[in-house]
């Protein structure tokens, strides 16, 4: 059985002593909005995998690099903010490559015709009706026309 990261399993004691900590930090930094971790039925605080690796990147940050805690939570919110928009640009770049492969799919093709040299369009993948005459021009247009 695989828990996910996002589980929330720790009790306060077992997520301090995994994040190095004291459990009134952990409560002090869920009163500051810094971790929010799960909520059971009786209000007990269940923590996640990612809650204790952001309580030691909080740590780090407080210890190793003398970050206060309005700039912890800053730092915190502007990553939140990052992951979102690396999110939406990743849903953007998905709606981008389906519309494009839409437009190939559907793109048409111009060939002159067999008599008079009128311009006929025809579907992609498909021949015009009897064959060109010889050195005839056949254009392709990338761009669907609606």
């Amino acid at each position: 059985m695989h828990i996910s990261s996002s589980a929330a399993v720790y009790v306060i004691s077992v997520a301090a002593d995994l994040a190095g900590m004291h459990p009134q930090t952990l409560r002090q930094y869920d009163r500051l909005g810094l971790v929010s971790p799960e909520r059971t039925a009786g209000r007990g605080r269940r923590y996640s995998g990612k809650d204790i690796a952001k309580l030691r990147l909080i740590q780090q940050l407080s210890q190793d690099e003398g970050v206060n805690l309005v700039g912890i939570k800053k730092i915190i919110d502007l990553q939140n903010q990052v992951d979102a928009l690396r999110s939406r640009n990743e849903e953007l770049e998905d709606e981008v490559r389906a519309r494009r492969a839409a437009q190939e799919r559907d793109a048409r093709v111009f060939a002159a015709g067999t008599v008079g040299g009128d311009v006929v369009s025809i579907s992609r993948g498909r021949r015009p009706q009897g064959r060109p005459e010889p050195g005839a021009l056949v254009l392709y247009n990338r761009y669907r026309r609606s």
